[in-house]
């Protein structure tokens, strides 16, 4: 993975080899500028920079987004960043709780309070609100350590729309290879990515009708089912062909157990698909008001070309097949794995789990010029715990660091063997 370079004006230049900044670090003509993302700043000013274009993809996901960089045709940087969504919805449901207990010991005979709360348009959920802060604080992050000139968008996970209607856009998108990947993506995910009859996997799938075409049925995506078929001439009916052009409630009239749960999934709308959309869009909007040209892409398009370049199937590398792409060279091994935090809590107090308070917590967040959640690299030289600590800092008046290391929590750290790796900036990072 390449290393990112500033001018000594704090401009960015091309991305150099790992190498090559070893080699201007040793001689003096560099220094580290940041440790995550590694970049490194120039002592002198280079007077007329020349620079190429680097495109920013971005994948985004539910628990993990992809973000890769891509110059021409090589992949030269790459991460992967995984969003605290549901730590968040289980803080609030928490504190919802706790706070309607209270309210319910305090204010037993309050009467309710009359609905009048109302959410502004384009309200998120505030999970959702995080993904989508999270993803564009790091395409403004990286747009500042690399000379990027357009960023691409996975913008929808499945065109929900030409999916419900495959009629919209006439024969052409029907039949093409892309609506096969959108349409069966779909169907893999819906169905858990195995046989909707008798629900066997690790088995070649294929689309099924659940009313058949012959007795009014249609395309549309709430009709389809995904059945198993045969891999060797001589392997046992496929339960596809064994429905034929049954009706589902005479095939399934001795499973009325399956039947119900084939119905009730086949009538589920696309909720799922429709919110991921939702914050896409919302993700869209705001990487376009940055100023930078957007270019989109669909999931069904996404793995049309990691599958054609045989890639494995990675968050980092899907990103950088977003959008249109004919060949990659990746020069990545290992991309940069980035965990939102957060910036702490702003409480006064810890409660225990009935709510009541347990201890108080310090307004002042700086100790011996170390904060929690900083990165530093401890080395102890004497006592029960000599050795070198890399990791997270929890930070206490005493001076009596903890460390959370790869291996586990490391306590009782004086502050006097810590130093500065990385300030907190609400990310861990392991490389």
């Amino acid at each position: 993975m390449r290393v990112f370079v500033l001018n000594k004006n704090r401009q960015p230049l091309d991305p150099c080899k790992p190498a090559r900044a070893r080699i201007l670090l040793s001689a003096g003509k560099a220094k580290v500028y940041r440790r995550y993302p590694f970049t490194i700043i120039l002592a002198e000013e280079v007077k007329r920079p020349i620079t190429h274009e680097h495109q920013l993809k971005i994948d985004p996901g539910a628990k993990t987004s992809g973000l890769a960089i891509v110059q021409g045709k090589r992949v030269i940087w790459g991460s992967e960043l995984t969003h605290r969504g549901f730590q968040i919805r289980e803080a609030l449901i928490s504190r919802r709780q706790l706070r309607r207990s209270r309210r319910n010991r305090k204010t037993r005979y309050r009467k309710p309070r009359f609905l009048n709360r109302t959410r502004p348009k384009g309200w998120l959920a505030p999970s959702l609100t995080s993904r989508v802060q999270n993803i564009l604080t790091w395409v403004k992050k990286l747009s500042r350590f690399c000379p990027v000139t357009g960023i691409s968008q996975e913008l929808v996970r499945f065109d929900t729309q030409k999916l419900q209607n495959p009629e919209i856009s006439g024969i052409e998108y029907q039949q093409g290879t892309l609506y096969g990947y959108e349409l069966r993506e779909y169907l893999l995910e819906k169905w858990n990515r195995k046989c909707a009859y008798c629900g066997v996997t690790g088995t070649q799938l294929e689309v099924e009708h659940i009313k058949p075409l012959s007795k009014g049925g249609s395309n549309r995506v709430s009709n389809l089912a995904i059945g198993r078929r045969p891999r060797y001439a001589n392997a046992c009916r496929p339960c596809n062909q064994a429905k034929s052009n049954q009706d589902i409630e005479l095939f399934l009239s001795k499973k009325p157990s399956i039947l119900k749960r084939i119905l009730s999934q086949a009538k589920r709308p696309l909720a799922d698909a429709a919110s991921v959309n939702t914050t896409r869009w919302k993700l869209y909007h705001d990487i376009k008001s940055i100023g930078l040209p957007v270019e989109v892409g669909s999931g069904g398009l996404t793995k049309f070309n990691r599958c054609r370049q045989s890639l494995p199937k990675t968050h980092w590398l899907d990103a950088a097949n977003v959008g249109k792409v004919e060949t990659l060279i990746v020069e990545v091994t290992l991309p940069l794995v980035i965990t939102a935090k957060g910036h702490g809590t702003r409480q006064l107090c810890r409660t225990n789990k009935y709510g009541f308070p347990t201890r108080h917590c310090s307004r002042i967040k700086f100790h011996k010029g170390f904060q929690t959640g900083d990165i530093v690299r401890a080395v102890v030289t004497k006592g029960k715990k000599i050795g070198t600590y890399v990791g997270r800092v929890a930070t206490r008046k005493s001076g009596s660091f903890n460390i959370s290391t790869k291996s586990g929590l490391v306590q009782g750290i004086s502050h006097k063997y810590c130093k500065f790796i990385h300030r907190k900036d609400g990310y861990a990072y392991t490389n």
